[in-house]
């Protein structure tokens, strides 16, 4: 997993998980446009990720993709695998 994306995931709180579906949560993002734009940025250059939606009022980040693309890229398979492991709501 590149450095960055592990740095993002061991930042956030897992709130939910199913493939495909994953919702993050950061204390850092509230109110933080600049973070939030980098968190968009960063996910965003992923072709495999559909949608990156975040909130800066609850912290919130939303993150939808198709399972069988997103397992393609061996980092973002390895960042799903510690989110699932991760998640709340198991």
């Amino acid at each position: 997993m590149n450095l960055k994306l592990e740095l993002l995931l061991r930042s956030v709180e897992v709130a939910a998980y199913i493939p495909g579906r994953i919702r993050l949560r950061s204390k850092k993002l509230i109110g933080n446009v600049n973070l939030e734009s980098k968190i968009k940025n960063q996910l965003g250059a992923y072709k495999e990720i559909s949608t990156v939606e975040t909130s800066t009022l609850t912290g919130s980040i939303l993150i939808t993709y198709t399972p069988e693309i997103l397992r393609q890229n061996a980092d973002l398979l390895k960042a799903e695998k510690y989110i699932a492991a991760h998640a709340k709501n198991k």
